[in-house]
């Protein structure tokens, strides 16, 4: 039996050309996989048709959106993640899920190995081919821009060459990455870190410096998932939909990092995420709202760690999923509403009400009602200092003490 290779498919020239490449590579025959992770663009059935007429023998697609909203983005929502405390992991966590309906094709299609379009300096190689691992050892992965020499110049000529249905005369100069979660964009004049990005890197979002009319919106969140938008009932995909439409329409969401790889090197991106920055934003504050103090700080440590693996393409691992509890467990009280003005750049807390929070109106007053103990804070203060004082006092005994001494003035 002929050996199959499972491709993640775009519909794009790359990996178009890159279905005859293999097959002329490998001799093995080629199975597309198109997953449909809210990127926008063609429909899915224009795509696999596209497949099997540039020489794919089966086609696979799956409309991943809601899968992909419900089981990654709402994890990223709860743990905060922002790595480098700026990008909302929006390629990192599509990733995996893509890579799970490969699998499903591989063992649907009896197919040996799994190919993917990524180069040899990127993080995403990384993240397909150890999530493929982590799913299914016994799989194997290559990457034809990596692995077959396949680069843009050759694509265009072979496409050319075998008159494969796609277009090959247009060149986008950055690379882009784009999802229901957010868009990305690098290479190009934006390898320069001293450029600024243009108006034409920008599509998700517009320009904050000319932002129409304030809107103001209530997010309403059920343990740490949005479920309603101005009391409307939504899912989490029309949730994320709904605020990269708002969101965007007033430039929130534009990020521009220098950002350290997983494999050694820092490369300059540019990212859109109205929706996603908006939703953690509003997390963000129902958490300072709902979560305990201690429990709150350690998250934040938490949120750190999970971010940081899931960028580096450990979705699957066992340390992964035990964060995963954890930060599960913290979002049981996370429930509320939160209002935002979303204006110019910015979207900005103006309002929070949690029936499950801490904050209590009588503890906090300073007016009249105030129910908080004052005679109780000297004896706190005294047992709570009582460390430091004697560890002060020693320090003085052995002459090690703060020097306080006043210079006399000439």
């Amino acid at each position: 039996m002929t050996e199959r290779i499972v491709l993640a498919y775009s519909g794009g020239l790359d990996t178009s050309v890159a279905i005859g490449w293999i097959h002329d590579a490998t001799g093995a025959d080629v199975i597309a996989c198109a997953v449909d992770v809210g990127q926008g663009g063609e429909d899915l059935e224009v795509i696999r048709q596209r497949a099997l007429d540039c020489g794919a023998v089966e086609a696979y697609v799956a409309d991943a959106r809601d899968e992909f909203a419900d089981e990654y983005c709402m994890p990223a929502l709860k743990a905060n993640a922002l790595y480098m405390d700026a990008y909302p992991v929006v390629s990192a966590i599509s990733r995996p899920v893509i890579t799970k309906h490969l699998v499903k094709a591989a063992k649907k299609y009896g197919a040996t190995t799994v190919a993917h379009g990524c180069t040899g300096k990127g993080n995403d190689q990384v993240r397909f081919e150890v999530s493929i691992t982590s799913l299914a050892p016994e799989l194997k992965c290559i990457a034809p821009v990596r692995d077959l020499a396949l680069t843009r110049d050759r694509a265009i000529e072979y496409a050319e060459r075998k008159n494969l249905p796609i277009a090959t005369t247009k060149h986008n100069p950055f690379s882009i990455d784009q999802n229901v979660w957010g868009r990305a964009i690098e290479t190009g004049f934006l390898e320069d870190i001293w450029n600024e990005p243009t108006k034409d890197v920008f599509n998700y979002t517009d320009d904050p410096a000319f932002p129409p009319v304030a809107d103001e919106v209530v997010i309403s969140f059920e343990h740490g998932v949005p479920v309603a938008i101005d009391g409307r009932k939504v899912t989490a995909l029309e949730a994320i939909q709904e605020l990269n439409r708002r969101a965007g329409a007033q430039g929130i969401g534009r990020i521009d990092i220098v950002e350290d790889r997983l494999v050694g090197i820092k490369s300059r991106e540019v990212y859109e995420a109205p929706g996603a920055m908006a939703l953690i934003t509003a997390h963000q504050e129902l958490e300072r709202v709902t979560l305990e103090r201690e429990q709150a700080r350690f998250k934040r440590q938490v949120g750190d760690r999970w971010t940081e693996l899931v960028y580096d393409g450990q979705w699957f691992s066992p340390l992964k999923k035990s964060l995963d509890a954890f930060i599960e467990d913290t979002q049981r009280y996370v429930s509320g509403d939160i209002r935002m003005t979303l204006h110019g750049g910015r979207a900005t807390v103006t309002g929070r009400r949690s029936e499950t929070g801490l904050y209590d109106f009588s503890l906090a007053t300073y007016d009249e009602g105030d129910t908080f103990d004052q005679s109780q804070a000297r004896g706190f203060i005294e047992i709570y200092g009582l460390a430091a004082k004697q560890a002060a006092a020693r320090d003085v005994a052995l002459g090690n003490g703060e020097d306080l001494l006043v210079e006399d003035e000439a």
